[in-house]
């Protein structure tokens, strides 16, 4: 049993929107950055960064109440544990999104069903990405946080020598660049969109880049890999992808998906606010094991494991 008073609990959940804003302020100034050799004063930082100091030090102090900067003394500040995370390219990606776009998307999100991003923005998330490359670039640096955590996945996996990977979706390659570190005998195929900002350089010899939209095909493949693809969309459009995905691929390819797998009843599970802001971007959403499940099936594909994160199924 928590010791916290019920109205504790609830004020910081209302309060929750203001820290991801606070958050996402700090780190596209690069306050985190400018903290990574140890304690500054706010009046340095505030010269560094052109905020205003008084609203910077607002914005940390509120933020060190809750162990996301500390405050050393009066008007200097440090990073900790955690602020320490937003020098890692991924995670500022992440705060600029959150406290940014999406910050003001999940603020019009209502009961409707339907994502508020177009009545914003006058168009979908993809072709506002499409039109704005410097966001583009920063969506696909976002997309590769917690690239060690989907490394582990892997191990999980049986991968044959031999293999061609198509990694769907798959934007800069850079998922797919780790895995074919670890898997010497493997070669693979980043398959995206033209505008997906990527140095195809770097991808090496065992690797190419391949555009096109997984809505009309896919290159053939082994395997084809989904790292958080398939949540962005609707029923409808996530069983197009699969079908397409089915049309294209070989009688023994197999399927292997990184999603959530929300828990059912009070279990906490962060897709369960991921899902939320799914819904406010593209009123797409995040599924449990039966929605997996029949989604799977009812596509050209037969489940063979569904683990939280890790989804393997094979064609029919």
């Amino acid at each position: 049993m928590s010791d916290r008073a019920p109205e504790s609990d609830l004020w910081d959940a209302l309060r929750g929107a203001l820290v991801t804003r606070a958050l996402g302020i700090v780190s596209d100034l690069g306050i985190p950055q400018n903290l990574a050799g140890g304690p500054r004063s706010v009046a340095e930082l505030a010269e560094e960064s052109g905020a205003d100091p008084d609203t910077l030090h607002r914005l940390l102090r509120a933020l060190a109440s809750d162990g996301i900067f500390a405050e050393e003394e009066p008007g200097v500040f440090r990073n900790t544990e955690v602020s320490a995370q937003l020098l890692r390219s991924g995670w500022a990606a992440f705060a600029h999104f959150f406290g940014g776009v999406w910050h003001q998307a999940v603020g019009s999100l209502d009961a409707s069903g339907k994502a508020v991003w177009p009545q914003l923005h006058g168009t979908d998330f993809w072709s506002w990405l499409a039109a704005h490359r410097d966001e583009r670039a920063l969506f696909d640096i976002a997309m590769e946080q917690g690239k060690e955590q989907r490394m582990e996945r892997f191990d999980r996996v049986d991968w044959r020598d031999g293999e061609t990977v198509v990694d769907v979706g798959g934007g800069n390659g850079s998922l797919l660049t780790a895995l074919l570190e670890r898997e010497p005998g493997l070669r693979g195929i980043v398959f995206d969109l033209p505008e997906t900002v990527r140095d195809e350089a770097a991808l090496g010899d065992r690797i190419r880049f391949v555009e096109g939209s997984f809505f009309e095909r896919v290159p053939e493949g082994d395997v084809y890999l989904l790292s958080t693809i398939l949540h962005d969309w609707n029923d409808e459009n996530a069983a197009t992808i699969l079908r397409t995905i089915r049309t294209g691929a070989p009688p023994h390819a197999r399927l292997i998906l990184f999603e959530a797998v929300v828990p059912e009843g009070n279990e906490p599970g962060g897709g369960k606010w991921l899902d939320l802001l799914m819904l406010a971007l593209f009123a797409g959403r995040e599924r449990n094991e039966a929605q997996w499940r029949e989604l799977l099936e009812g596509n050209g594909f037969e489940p063979t494991s569904i683990e939280h994160e890790l989804i393997q199924a094979r064609c029919r």
